[in-house]
């Protein structure tokens, strides 16, 4: 399927700092695309390229097979939800809505017919006489959302459209969006650092770092099957065991773990050449006890340091033999009996583990991976 969205060696710079470097991504009819990122690394600024807001340095952005390089922000017919709502105070809910149909000079005969449309979409039919003021937050992201689809753009973007909320209507709204989103059929691309909310919200994943695209993937392979250290300490939680791989044999990789005992992996597509460092990515969920013969591919002794109860499950913090931290989650019914200070077998098998390579990592990336965890 042709590109709907086609942006092509993208780059912009303010003066020697490079914002958006060298991006390509190719977005079908339809789809939602988030682009998920910490603070810094380019994913709002790449935003206001795809909207007007900001000009490009070098590269070409097409919608619809159109070339909107050098077309200003009105002229490319776009709609965009902003964090902060920017809805008119003075008006109601109703004009609000009904602006951007009046700058389009739209027939004032039809503007009713297409406002109570986008009123029904996003549920909101009793309130159109009501101003912003006396509407609730999550009510005020829907009346936002109702004015960027009005006039049926081609292209709808969100600007980090959640931050506002608080968890639990976050949550809700999540699923409200894409529900609308996938009725309309629009193209949407949705900017973010929450990685939940991408993977509950996206068909696809664009993950950036430094002004530049590490991976762009599904949500589950995203999670799964990261490319990099990056990807896979920024989405979720992740444990990095340092290995050097020994050589490639039917989409396994084998490699040598710090204590000479040898794993293997599943790899689809090696970027790591053998015979050098590399490091296993493990998430939590995916290491479990050994119990009554059970066997794994892959299995290790932990001494446990650390037991936290999180409701259905038990969080637990272990040492291997080599002083290498792993965390893993395993069931509360069938952990209660686990305490600090004990000796388990743990196990985990080739395909519930993915090889990335062991880039340096500088400082400045692990306080970015590390805010916005928090912030998350």
């Amino acid at each position: 399927m042709t590109a709907h969205l086609d942006i092509k060696s993208a780059q912009k710079f303010y003066k020697k700092y490079k914002a958006v470097d060298n991006v390509n991504l190719s977005i079908k009819k339809g789809e939602f695309v988030t682009i998920l990122g910490p603070s810094g690394s380019g994913k709002t600024t790449l935003l206001k390229l795809i909207a007007g807001f900001e000009e490009l340095n070098d590269g070409a952005i097409f919608l619809d097979g159109q070339d909107i390089t050098k077309k200003k922000a009105y002229d490319r017919n776009i709609g965009m939800v902003f964090q902060n709502y920017a809805l008119f105070p003075h008006m109601t809910v109703f004009d609000n809505i009904a602006y951007p149909l009046r700058l389009r000079n739209v027939m004032k005969a039809n503007i009713k017919e297409h406002v109570i449309r986008a009123l029904q979409t996003v549920r909101l039919e009793e309130f159109a006489s009501r101003y912003p003021n006396q509407l609730s937050g999550g009510q005020q992201q829907r009346v936002a959302l109702a004015r960027a689809i009005v006039f049926n753009p081609p292209l709808l973007l969100l600007d980090e459209p959640l931050g506002a909320l608080d968890k639990n209507l976050r949550h809700q709204m999540q699923y409200e969006i894409k529900h609308i989103q996938q009725s309309l059929g629009i193209t949407t691309v949705n900017v973010t650092h929450d990685q939940e909310e991408a993977l509950t919200m996206s068909d696809r994943i664009c993950v950036m770092n430094k002004g530049r695209i590490e991976q762009i993937d599904t949500p589950e392979r995203l999670y799964n099957f990261p490319k990099s250290k990056f990807v896979s300490a920024f989405i979720g939680e992740i444990n990095l065991l340092q290995c050097e791989l020994i050589h490639l044999e039917a989409g396994m990789a084998v490699v040598k773990l710090n204590d000479g005992q040898v794993a293997k992996v599943r790899v689809e597509q090696s970027d790591v050449a053998v015979q050098t460092a590399a490091l296993i990515a493990i998430r939590p969920e995916n290491i479990h006890v050994v119990r009554d013969g059970a066997v794994f591919t892959n299995m290790h002794e932990l001494t446990v340091l650390e037991k936290t109860y999180v409701g259905e499950s038990f969080r637990i913090e272990g040492t291997t033999k080599t002083r290498e931290r792993l965390t893993i989650k395993l069931p509360y019914a069938s952990s209660r009996e686990i305490a600090v200070g004990d000796e388990i077998r743990i196990g985990w098998n080739a395909h519930e583990a993915s090889l990335v390579p062991d880039e340096v990592t500088v400082q400045n990336d692990t306080a970015d991976i590390r805010g916005a965890a928090k912030i998350s």
